[in-house]
């Protein structure tokens, strides 16, 4: 796959290597082409709003080529904003999460393995383009040790109607440690259309995504990291776990998300057929070949007894097709007005079913759901208001009520609110696991998980903030369940858990950017706060990102722009959750907390034309602050490493 795409990209050459010198008008190609260049005519010019990018809910931005604080946030592998998620030591890991606030909720079973999923795209992070002229993205980014970090990106519109986008995410990087190898690839072709008459519109995609992952499960002397002898600089000196262990997700995923009107021409009134498929497949596979570990000269069982003494190969497989019929009703006065029904099928397996001390572990989870819904959405002047209510016909319960309402006080001011009450059937992976380790094979049947949530979001002039308070009630969670003589052994065991009791969550979030002449400071501060008679949900109470920077025009006619400054990451100790590579998932522990540590990275940054260039100097602190930064407890953060890359937009 990577091989096709490349051959493409090079066919593509004589059309995404072409650059306008102006930055604010593009133009578009000429309908003829003429060797007569006295006949030639003035060609039309492409505004910036003729590049957009539209998401599956339709709202729509455009392309941006601009250098802002927000774009250095959002220069990394996940190609967004990380505040709120702590990354292990190499990039491809996985995350710790330490906003809770970021998780998202749907009614319906997922596949499950959400430590391996934060590199995955999902259906709702496909975007689509309409474009004038054929726009290439060009991503780059130096990894830790060998390797590299890069997403490249190609759309055109052949006609005003019909749009084809290609894109490839790639990373390899060693990582620092012993056995920590990332291997990435996310592969997305999409494929936009809509009649002249814009009776039919329709978006579909299909992606194609591994994630490799060396998994060394930690190291396994905390004193050794922390003793700051300059022997173990050289951070592969420290023992881990696992020498030959490691994960692989992949997934394959067709969508198609349509619609069709009724009537021949739009009026104030309307009435559309509209109809969403998904069939996807995903593995997961967990994979040691050599079951004990070597932990100071003596042999230690990680994860307990096993059924196999060698070459332990773990595989999960899943898929799941989807259907979502519905009628839709628009009146131009009175909104949107859509009837539903889904179609659910998934199936969950393995090769075999397992029988041992008088336990029973079944080969497979196979689930068929029909739910029923209705959906209005109101957009008019400078209110904006969706209500989603839909619920299962068939055994299953579940349920799922969404409101959400936006208010445009003017360009500057914007008010939002949602409620959302979910019944949530349970991820695949609590229910059903088998494993060559003895204890980690389980078959339950947990209650549904119930889930409110209120948010509301201010966007002002003078500060952004978001309040979110959330009560979860039959919450499902990993838990470490090891036995005291486990523990003494350094054996870990993990399984699945549902908690019985209340847990009440709250969170601030408040953003104020302050400028003074080319000077600016940027804040962000989260405070959260958990109400529950257990540790179950365990995150840091206070959490901020402060950033400091100068920007300004250099050399003749604005030729450079520069952005330099210093990001000051801190949140406070807390009982982070552990990482756990057999089943690719965080679970709860109260053994060792984290946190308390400041991170520092110094960064320039230049943007010339339509490339973005960046250079940062990453947690350049670490050499004077102390051995005591981790992102779990058993693998520590990231060490001060010098990181390059650039962005490049290229506009035929």
């Amino acid at each position: 796959m990577r091989i096709l795409f490349f051959l493409f990209f090079l066919s593509c050459s004589s059309l995404l290597f072409s650059q306008e010198k102006n930055g604010k008008n593009l133009d578009f190609d000429s309908k003829y082409n003429s060797s007569d260049s006295i006949s030639k005519k003035k060609q039309p010019v492409a505004t910036i709003d003729m590049y957009r990018v539209i998401t599956l809910d339709r709202d729509t931005t455009y392309i941006d080529t601009s250098l802002t604080i927000q774009k250095e946030y959002s220069h990394n592998y996940l190609r967004k904003d990380i505040f709120g998620l702590l990354p292990f030591p190499n990039d491809g890991q996985t995350y710790n999460t330490l906003q809770y606030s970021l998780t998202d909720f749907s009614p319906l079973p997922e596949f499950g393995f959400k430590a391996k999923h934060f590199n995955f795209l999902e259906a709702n992070q496909i975007r689509y383009s309409s474009v004038a002229t054929p726009v290439t993205e060009l991503y780059f980014k130096t990894t830790l040790q060998k390797g590299q970090s890069t997403d490249a990106f190609i759309t055109l519109n052949t006609s005003e109607n019909l749009n084809f986008s290609i894109a490839y995410r790639g990373l390899r990087s060693e990582g620092k440690y012993i056995n920590q190898l990332s291997s990435t690839g996310n592969f997305r072709f999409t494929v936009s259309y809509n009649t002249k008459n814009k009776r039919y519109f329709s978006n579909a995609h299909f992606t194609s995504q591994d994630i490799l992952n060396e998994e060394n499960g930690g190291i396994t002397t905390i004193s050794d990291f922390e003793s700051e002898d300059p022997k173990y600089n050289n951070r592969q000196r420290l023992e881990v776990y696992l020498l030959d262990a490691k994960s692989f997700l992949k997934g394959k995923r067709i969508f198609i998300d349509h619609n069709f009107r009724i009537n021949a021409n739009k009026g104030a009134n309307n009435l559309y057929i509209t109809h969403q498929f998904n069939y996807e497949n995903k593995f997961f596979e967990y994979n040691q070949a050599t079951v004990p570990s070597a932990v100071g000269g003596m042999l230690v069982y990680r994860f307990g007894d096993s059924f196999k003494d060698s070459g332990i190969n773990d595989q999960t497989r899943y898929n799941k097709m989807y259907n979502k019929a519905g009628l839709t009703y628009e009146n131009t006065t009175l909104g949107k007005f859509q009837f539903f029904v889904e179609d659910f099928r998934s199936n969950y397996y393995y090769n075999q079913i397992l029988i041992f001390d008088d336990k029973t572990v079944g080969s497979s989870l196979s689930q068929n759901i029909n739910n029923v819904g209705g959906q209005y959405e109101y957009r008019k002047n400078k209110w904006n208001g969706k209500f989603l209510y839909s619920r299962s016909i068939t055994n299953q319960s579940l349920s799922n009520l969404d409101a959400k309402v936006k208010y445009d006080f003017n360009d500057e001011t914007e008010l939002s609110f949602q409620y959302q009450n979910i019944n949530k059937l349970p991820n695949n992976n609590y229910n059903l696991y088998q494993s060559s380790y003895i204890q980690y094979n389980w078959s339950n049947d947990f209650k549904n998980e119930k889930i409110n949530s209120i948010n509301v979001n201010a966007i002002t002039p003078w500060v952004n903030a978001s309040v979110q308070y959330s009560v979860l009630n039959d919450h499902l969670y990993f838990n470490d369940v090891s036995t005291a003589a486990q523990i003494l052994a350094n054996t870990q065991i993990v399984a699945p858990v549902q908690y019985g009791n209340t847990i009440n969550y709250v969170s601030v979030k408040v953003s104020k950017e302050l400028k003074f002449g080319s000077f600016a400071l940027d804040n962000t501060v989260l405070y959260q706060k958990v109400g529950q008679q257990d540790n179950v949900l365990n995150v840091p109470e206070i959490l901020t990102r402060n950033t400091f920077y100068y920007s300004g025009y250099f050399f003749k006619k604005y030729a450079l722009f520069l952005q330099t400054g210093v990001s000051f990451n801190y949140f406070t100790k807390y009982f982070a959750n552990d990482y756990s590579p057999v089943i690719g998932e965080f679970f709860v522990q109260n053994n060792k907390e984290i946190g308390n540590y400041p991170n520092f990275d110094f960064f320039i940054n230049a943007k010339i034309q339509r490339t973005r260039i960046y250079l940062k100097a990453e947690h350049f602190n670490s050499t004077l602050s102390g051995n005591n930064f981790y992102s779990s407890p058993n693998n520590p953060s990231r060490d001060f490493t010098i990181r390059f890359g650039l962005v490049w937009n290229f506009f035929n």
